[in-house]
């Protein structure tokens, strides 16, 4: 193997380049399988179908979950800041006011 495949790899094999046609179809129907097995396609289908059912519904459902995970995560970084700044201290500083309490030390400014 050269450098230059090394580092820059081989080109993308496209699904209808008769060279990787039957490797493509064989991952294909593997994937197909397996999502069979473990209940992903069901799952999919029923999804699939109470969404065309209701799509006003499904909008609001998909688009509150993205909300409140975007909420959360700006809740959580301002608790985290929050609390950053109210000790005053790095990793360091707490490292050794942690050992100095649990050796019994006097705790050193």
């Amino acid at each position: 193997m050269g450098f230059k495949k090394f580092f820059l790899g081989e080109p993308m094999p496209d699904k209808n380049d008769p060279k990787y046609r039957e490797r493509y179809e064989r991952e294909v129907a593997a994937g197909r399988r397996f999502a069979d097995a473990v209940g992903i396609s069901w799952l999919a289908r029923k999804i699939h179908t109470a969404a065309c059912h209701n799509k006003t519904l499904f909008l609001v459902v998909a688009f509150g979950i993205v909300l409140a995970c975007f909420t959360f995560n700006v809740v959580t970084m301002v608790k985290v800041f929050n609390r950053s700044n109210s000790k005053g201290s790095n990793a360091v500083e707490q490292v050794d006011r942690a050992m100095q309490h649990r050796n019994g030390d006097a705790p050193v400014q």
